[in-house]
């Protein structure tokens, strides 16, 4: 739990607004919050360095709203994954305050009297092809929302390698890489045969039949032979863009 809470509850304790006991029972509650069809986890600042953020599919606007409504009263940003539009025209209908990333298809909400997550270094984020686009953006904003700076590098896939070789100075100086292809997701043994900082590589369902909804160009990126690649699971922007930032807090550490 935070030090502003702790502070607050020795202090409520010391002016005896709230007794012993209650409090001890805070100190136990206190990290937990549950509700009748979740469980929220208030201490994973603490553990991870970031919030806990919702999935969105499978959850109702309605349930989406409170998570979100309870996430920021204690955090300086609460997000939640995979909404659709009409799923965040009926969230904001309860939280006016709530902003949308249409491409990202990512809703978050922030609490402006709490002091912005922020970390040093920079995260690029590069696209093999326009279809990558939505997974690429899930990254690139879940990074952003998250206190990471990002810089963006879309539509470089290897069938036009040009392209990505003319930006060679955007990728050689990001600190951590997310690539992010479909088709056979050759990208990310090519940038990561380039750079000296790590890769993770992100594959996408974008393809013809045989790339088998992704699972060729996830094969690829396990195969891959250049080294420092890691890879996530396929369409996982947001899993990229955490493992990033977890890169970047620990080496700032």
């Amino acid at each position: 739990m935070s030090d502003e809470f702790l502070h607050q509850l020795l202090q409520s304790i010391a002016q005896g607004q709230v007794s012993v006991e209650v409090g001890l029972e805070k100190l136990r509650t206190g990290a937990r919050e549950p509700l009748a069809f979740a469980r929220l986890d208030h201490q994973r600042p603490e553990r991870t360095g970031f919030p806990e953020v919702v999935w969105g599919p499978g959850k109702t606007a309605q349930q989406i709203a409170l998570i979100l409504a309870r996430l920021s009263e204690r955090n300086p940003i609460a997000m939640a994954t995979r909404i659709e539009p009409a799923v965040f025209s009926q969230i904001q209908g309860r939280l006016p305050e709530a902003e949308y990333f249409p491409v990202a298809r990512i809703c978050a909400v922030r609490n402006p009297a709490l002091e912005p997550l922020l970390l040093g270094g920079c995260i690029g984020i590069v696209s093999a092809g326009t279809a990558d686009l939505p997974v690429a953006e899930e990254a690139a904003v879940s990074a952003e929302l998250c206190g990471c700076q990002t810089k963006r590098l879309w539509d470089v896939g290897v069938s036009g390698i040009h392209r990505l070789l003319s930006n060679r100075e955007l990728i050689e100086t990001a600190d951590v890489l997310i690539v992010v292809a479909g088709m056979e997701g050759a990208l990310a043994s090519v940038v990561g045969g380039l750079v000296a900082a790590p890769v993770i590589a992100v594959p996408t369902s974008v393809g013809y039949g045989a790339s088998f909804n992704g699972l060729a160009a996830l094969l690829t990126m396990l195969n891959s032979c250049a080294t420092g690649v890691g890879v996530v699971n396929i369409d996982n922007g947001f899993g990229a863009a955490m493992l990033a930032a977890q890169i970047l807090r620990v080496a700032k550490r």
